[in-house]
């Protein structure tokens, strides 16, 4: 086994797994510090799938190396490669990736991302009605009656009189809003219309935009997704004076139909510059992506990939479309990965973040201040609304907000989160009261999700073990690095004086220098034995047997042992053209360029080998020398209880 992977072998006896015992005790002891017999069980146990060769599940041959692994962290933390910044950064950088797991509400997540799957598969064709409300008003009363009385007309009178009648684009909108899917409204507007009937209008809600309520007019199951390029001529041209679009579109759409690539037309002739010069291709899309539904009913009527649609209109000009590729739904499983990406910068992320913020309140014991709201609301001005506010001087720096377990969050905590939430309210005028209440609720939850991160380590065992993992795995590679790869790398004259003493281990065997001609078709081996023989040119008998259709010869070039398994168990190594083998259920003649015999490998040929070897040495002598450096003490008692546990 290499170094590189001993090193990481060795990394994943740090990894969790789940054993207890009645009494725990201290296995060994290195330089002093007690290793107990069940971290030492864990590793063991961890590891005893992963193994095959039967002799390396010996107990005696697992603690060896567990040993020495804890030998060179404590060289490790002697040399103080963990004060290093480079490796203070990766580790930093890998614990916060690896935190995101542990701070998301699972079974929320995964209820959520499973919903949004099955509402991708929907298309929904609504209509809607806003009254339009700041999302920090207390006094809802009258938008919520508004909107009521709005639904109620809609129903009496039909909803396009009304429209037509209340729309006015400012403070009450009514709009026809075409097809949709997930993720394309925000996520309380997308559940209100997929709980909704066809034909019926749902009661009103509330979205940070306001109040409204959804009329669905129509659901039918996803198109897919589709692939298009298309051809457009601008209802109105800027640079032809004689430009009549109508006529323009189908005089390319002759040219099409005369057999003129769909492509070139439309890099010579459309007018959407930003998929011209791509040969009309715009960005795949489903249902509802564009804002013309005239488009996407035109594209996804075409039947066949490579179908080209008739000139129609939208209301952005004339086009022709052209399918290049219709994709059916995907599987759950294979979008799983990307729609939780998606959950989670959605709307629905805060319904996540509720769920564990729900989780946390009954987990921590958490105490408040009543004092503390109305403090800082009578310490705000107008100062706040310009982000010119300042903590005063008389400031109740030290005063606890709230706590959560026994630690403290401070009055100056607070204000600082509030001097950074200012930006938010600028230009506004939100009551005071509301600003709190608001950025309290902000700073408690950042502050809950902050305290169960800095203690996750202490709450999370599976967590503490798998950061223990890397912690120790990065420090060991970064150790490794330093003390042998990089010493056997750069040493040359190490690795000559190595290499001189141990010439005998690096040897070439019998090998030859071949091209091999491999056909499935044994009448076309004999055509190309021909030309081999005639001494033409891999190229020539390519052109010479190769079609358009078929690939009848493929050309295989390099130096080979002469047992190795690219040649014929029956191949002569002898210079020249072969007969025609059989081989790997294929037919070949072998080219043999040059009969290359045994012989001693040179240093630059064997460097590879030299360099592992060597570091194996390297490892050897300076493990040797940490043995003596660190005192390890073995408990051989408690060392017989271990192999009683495991009946080794």
């Amino acid at each position: 086994m290499s170094l590189k992977y001993r090193c990481l072998f060795l990394v994943l006896f740090t990894l969790n797994f789940a054993f207890s015992q009645d009494k725990d005790e201290v296995l060994l002891k290195v330089d002093g510090e007690p290793i107990m017999a069940s971290e030492f069980l864990r590793v063991y146990n961890k590891n005893l799938d992963l193994v095959k060769d039967e002799s390396q599940k010996d107990v005696d041959g697992y603690l060896k190396l567990f040993t020495e692994y804890q030998l060179k962290l404590k060289e490790a933390k002697r040399l103080k490669i963990n004060e290093d910044e480079t490796y203070k950064r990766e580790f930093s950088r890998y614990k916060k990736q690896l935190i995101k797991n542990y701070i998301s509400e699972n079974e929320v997540t995964e209820a959520l991302v499973k919903e949004a799957y099955d509402r991708s598969n929907i298309d929904i064709n609504a209509s809607h009605i806003l009254v339009r409300l700041e999302e920090t008003a207390k006094d809802t009363l009258k938008a919520y009656n508004e909107v009521l009385a709005l639904r109620e007309r809609a129903l009496k009178e039909g909803f396009d009189k009304v429209k037509t009648e209340m729309h006015n684009g400012s403070t009450i909108f009514i709009e026809d809003l075409g097809y949709f899917s997930a993720f394309k409204m925000v996520y309380d507007f997308e559940s209100a219309a997929f709980n909704t009937a066809v034909g019926e209008i749902s009661m009103p809600f509330r979205t940070q935009f306001g109040y409204h309520v959804v009329k669905v007019n129509d659901k039918r199951k996803s198109r897919g997704t589709i692939s298009a390029a298309h051809i457009m001529v601008n209802l109105k041209s800027t640079k032809d004076s004689l430009h009549n679009p109508e006529q323009r579109i189908k005089e390319i759409y002759k040219k099409l139909k005369q057999g003129e690539r769909f492509e070139a037309l439309a890099k010579q002739f459309s007018e959407d510059r930003s998929s011209a010069a791509n040969g009309g291709e715009i960005k795949p899309f489903k249902s509802g992506q564009l804002s013309s539904a005239k488009f996407e009913d035109v594209a996804f009527a075409l039947k066949n990939d490579g179908d080209v649609s008739e000139p129609f209109k939208s209301a952005y000009g004339w086009h022709i479309v052209k399918r290049i590729k219709l994709s059916p739904i995907e599987s759950f499983e294979d979008v799983k990965a990307s729609f939780e990406a998606k959950v989670k910068r959605d709307s629905r992320s805060k319904l996540i973040n509720e769920a564990m913020l729900n989780k946390l309140k009954k987990q921590y014991e958490i105490t408040y201040s009543a004092d503390a709201k109305p403090y800082f609301t009578k310490l705000l001005n107008n100062d706040f609304y310009n982000r010119s506010w300042k903590l005063p001087e008389n400031f109740k720096t030290n005063e606890t907000v709230f706590s959560i377990n026994s630690r403290p969050f401070t009055y100056q905590e607070f204000g600082n989160h509030l001097i950074k939430a200012q930006r938010i309210y600028a230009g506004k005028k939100t009551p005071f009261a509301i600003v709190i209440d608001k950025e309290f609720e902000s700073f408690f939850e950042n502050s809950i999700f902050k305290y169960r991160e800095d203690n996750l380590e202490e709450e999370n065992q599976e967590f503490a073990n798998i950061l223990k993992e890397y912690r120790d795995g990065l420090l060991l590679f970064d150790l490794m690095e330093k003390e042998v790869w990089n010493k056997a790398a750069k040493d040359t004259l190490g690795l000559e004086a190595y290499y001189n003493k141990n010439k005998s281990k690096y040897q070439w065997s019998d090998r030859v220098d071949v091209v091999i001609a491999s056909s499935a078709e044994k009448s076309s081996m004999k055509k190309i034995l021909k030309l081999m023989k005639k001494g033409k040119s891999e190229d020539e008998i390519k052109k010479a047997v190769n079609t358009k259709d078929k690939q009848n010869v493929i050309f295989t070039k390099g130096t080979y042992k002469t047992d190795d398994p690219i040649l014929p168990s029956d191949f002569k190594a002898v210079k020249g053209v072969s007969k025609v083998y059989e081989h790997n259920e294929a037919f070949h003649v072998i080219d043999v360029k040059a009969v290359l015999p045994a012989g001693q490998k040179t240093l630059e040929e064997a460097k590879g080998n030299v360099i592992n070897n060597y570091q194996e040495e390297i490892e050897t002598n300076w493990i040797n020398e940490l043995y003596k450096r660190f005192k390890v003490e073995i408990n051989q008692d408690v060392l017989k209880t271990v192999k009683t546990k495991i009946g080794n």
